[in-house]
């Protein structure tokens, strides 16, 4: 018997079976029907909406390391502060947003829209800074027209501080936007447009420690550029820190030297000039001040135009770091070569003399001594003591230019110190093939006269003479000035920086004693051209050096403060302290001074007293009796032709400051009023 078809199936299947196919094609009408109202009724609203809400990457600056100085005090931090950014593929050209910003900012609208249309490719999509270190006043009017301002972003950014203002200025260097020619250079891999880097002083050179690593955050934001939701975030490392050799209480000691008034003098616009201390057993630098000065807090966000153009412009070149890039004369300091040249060449002796009557003969020129009346007979210890320029004269013109260049360049003069700061001047110490490829022409013997006291050619910095003093002051080893001494991350771990030993001076230790001893006579014993340099209870050991900038004829007789200020003679002094064992070097330019001892030697002496003073060795300065100084002793200059600038180097085929060829001797008669410098 055949099954009947259907047979066994369950009653009822069929309506099931129908059921399920209904249910499937009821899920599927309200998702086509849901499909539609949201393509067909709120479609546009939803792109209106997802066009406005987008995705930004937040860059997180990482705080710069900070920099103290040697007992722990910071110089350089960091604070929070608001930048204005604009993202330019936001902004879409709209003319309505730059004419705000520039309403709400109080500016030229014009430039911000130029720098976001330079913008190509992917940096559109990146915020470009339009204002750094927003004012709260501008803040609260940006933040108060806000959906107004599309593309516009304000950001929290850690912003550089320098504590102490210009009063370390040119040492701690500034900060800038970096540069388009910087980009492409080594060592900024990974920086972008508009980043603000070091770009002199110890910003620039420690910018890699210093900057750190740099964090990002994933935002969703809307159209107002508000934050809506937080994707993800790398949280940035800060730099690390920097310790330096400087010694605050000493740099303001300087600061305060430099800034005092004269106020019998109306012509005077205060003190121009440099000041350098060293730690002559390390090399360390403990204070290095040059005015004019400027403020560096100026600079942390980018400095703006008008301050810029004042500071370019401003004729006592406050930009300028004196102590490694003025090159000036160094005047008498410079005789401390020729004395150990010539004890080494066995040319002079502790005891040869040489009679100064007031001048020096060579072939049919007279060379005027400062002393006019002469110091009479004089030994290798009373010449330095009482800097007669006679006994350099001859000692000079026996040893011969390219001979005392020899020992002037083993004091590491006319070369670079090697110290941690950019764009140092190297100075400049002639021989005699100098001239020949500089100029075509040959050494001429009158010019050896004229170098031998310093000046002519020579060219100096402040702490080129600093660290040869140094060198003589701790026997003979050359230092390479050091101003860091460590670095130290945030995980605690110190790297330090040891002392570098450049070499050592071509003299014997017994030479050496010969002019240490007559550099203490300088300050200590009476008739010594230094003596405003002497510190109760501590024996100081020095050089006066005057170096004239013109000719002075037209001022003869008239008083130095009558006399213009650019006009006025360079004052040096180069100490160090204690005499016996020193721990200290203090080389101080006063630029227009005058005479080293009455303008430069006092300046040396506060420094030098407030580092005794910390120690406990002498008493406050306050308390100090004033140290009388023989005025009859006061160096003079004398009148010849030197660099008037103090940062050149002679061009080829350029005339001397007097005009005449460049064979000419620089040193003149005295039949026309000349003299030599003292």
């Amino acid at each position: 018997m055949r099954e009947r078809v259907g047979a066994g199936r369950e009653p009822g299947g069929e309506g099931r079976l129908w059921l399920l196919g209904f249910l499937i094609f009821a899920v599927f009408a309200v998702f086509l029907g849901r499909l539609a109202q949201l393509q067909l009724v709120e479609g546009a609203e939803l792109r209106t909406r997802s066009e406005r809400n987008s995705i930004r990457t937040v860059r997180l600056d990482a705080p710069r390391g900070q920099i103290l100085d040697r007992e722990g005090r910071v110089l350089a931090s960091t604070r929070p502060a608001f930048d204005l950014e604009l993202v330019p593929s936001e902004v879409r050209g709209s003319d309505l947003t730059y004419r705000a910003l520039g309403q709400l900012l109080e500016t030229d609208a014009a430039p911000i829209r130029e720098r976001v249309e330079r913008r190509r490719g992917r940096e559109r999509f990146q915020p470009l800074l339009v204002k750094a270190d927003l004012p709260y006043e501008s803040l609260a009017r940006i933040e108060t027209h806000r959906y107004a301002l599309p593309g516009v972003v304000t950001e929290i950014r850690p912003r550089r501080e320098y504590v102490e203002g210009d009063l370390a200025a040119h040492l701690l260097g500034t900060l800038g936007e970096i540069r388009a020619d910087q980009l492409e250079k080594p060592g900024f891999e990974g920086y972008r447009s508009g980043e603000i880097v070091g770009q002199t002083g110890l910003e620039a050179v420690l910018e890699p420690t210093l900057r750190g690593t740099a964090g990002g955050r994933n935002v969703i934001v809307d159209v107002a550029g508000r934050e809506v939701e937080r994707l993800d975030e790398v949280a940035p490392v800060p730099g690390r820190d920097v310790v330096l050799s400087i010694d605050m209480d000493l740099q303001r000691a300087a600061w305060d030297a430099f800034r005092e008034d004269h106020p019998e003098d109306p012509n005077d616009v205060g003190r121009l000039g440099a000041l350098v201390a060293l730690d002559p057993r390390s090399g360390d630098v403990l204070a290095m001040l040059s005015r004019p000065s400027f403020d560096p807090n100026s600079f942390a966000g980018g400095v703006d135009p008008k301050t810029w153009r004042a500071l370019l412009q401003d004729p006592h070149k406050p930009l300028q770091n004196r102590n490694i890039q003025g090159q000036y004369p160094p005047g008498s300091t410079y005789k401390i070569f020729l004395a150990a040249a010539g004890l080494e060449t066995g040319l002079v002796t502790p005891s040869t003399r040489v009679f100064c009557p007031g001048s020096f003969w060579y072939g049919n020129r007279s060379f005027r001594c400062w002393k006019k009346e002469g110091h009479g007979s004089v030994d290798l210890h009373t010449s330095l003591v009482r800097s007669c320029d006679v006994y350099y004269y001859a000692l000079g013109v026996r040893l011969g230019v390219d001979r005392i260049a020899s020992f002037a360049k083993a004091f590491n003069l006319g070369r670079i110190t090697g110290i941690d700061l950019p764009d140092e001047k190297p100075g400049l110490i002639p021989t005699s093939e100098w001239k020949q490829r500089r100029f075509g022409v040959p050494w001429y013997p009158g010019e050896t006269v004229s170098i031998s006291i310093g000046q002519g050619y020579d060219l100096t910095t402040p702490l080129q003479l600093a660290v040869s003093y140094a060198a003589l002051a701790n026997g003979g080893t050359i230092y390479e000035p050091r101003v860091i001494l460590r670095r130290r991350g945030a995980d605690g771990e110190i790297e330090e920086v040891p002392p570098v030993e450049k070499g050592r001076l071509p003299v014997r230790p017994e030479n050496l004693a010969v002019i240490r001893k007559a550099l203490e006579g300088v300050v200590e014993q009476p008739g010594g051209t230094g003596s405003k340099a002497r510190v109760p209870g501590v024996a100081v050991a020095g050089k006066t050096g005057t170096a004239q900038v013109v000719r002075l004829e037209k001022f003869q007789g008239v008083k130095e403060s009558k006399i213009p200020l650019e006009y006025r003679d360079h004052a040096w002094f180069v100490s160090y302290a204690p005499a016996e064992n020193p721990e200290i070097v203090v080389a101080v330019l006063s630029e227009h001074g005058g005479h080293g001892g009455s303008a430069a030697a006092p300046l040396a002496q506060k420094v030098l007293a407030r580092y005794f003073e910390k120690r406990g060795v002498v008493a406050p300065a306050k308390a100090q009796a004033p140290v009388p100084v023989p005025v009859e002793e006061e160096e003079d200059p004398v009148i010849e032709d030197v660099p008037a600038d103090g940062g050149s180097d002679p061009e080829p085929g350029a005339a001397t400051p007097s005009d005449a060829p460049p064979g000419a001797d620089a040193v003149r008669e005295a039949s026309d009023g000349s003299g030599p410098h003292g």
